[in-house]
């Protein structure tokens, strides 16, 4: 009996690893739809900044630092380390976050979107 109680531990260990793994790839495939909305200003390969500075590896990177690109103050001000909980504020509401940055963007009002999108975005910075 312990040792089919065991079995159905590890199974259903494996079973929830499983679906989190599964709901993180549907996450990150909703985040890659939504950086449709980005890619207008931003591109997510390295040094390559336009209209937006470069989002590649942005996780963990301080705000407004990246080279080659001109940064507002009011961004470079805020001396904040994007994570993800800094950039689901910012995105929420960037002028409410950095009050007259250069952004032109009104915020991602869906909690979900702004989830998956930063989901996306650290997936691509862990490769």
């Amino acid at each position: 009996m312990k040792k089919l109680y065991k079995t159905l531990s590890v199974l259903s260990v494996l079973s929830f690893a499983l679906m989190a793994q599964a709901a993180r790839s549907q996450d990150v495939q909703h985040g890659r739809k939504m950086f449709q909305e980005c890619a207008a200003c931003h591109s997510l390969d390295a040094g390559d900044n336009a209209l937006g500075p470069s989002l590649a590896n942005v996780l963990g990177r301080q705000a407004a630092t990246l080279s080659g690109f001109r940064f507002s103050n009011a961004l470079k001000k805020t001396g904040v380390t994007w994570d993800q909980a800094k950039l689901d504020e910012f995105l929420t509401e960037p002028q409410k976050f950095a009050p007259g940055n250069r952004m032109p963007y009104s915020g991602m009002l869906s909690a979900s979107d702004r989830s998956a999108l930063i989901e996306y975005l650290a997936s691509l910075s862990a490769k």
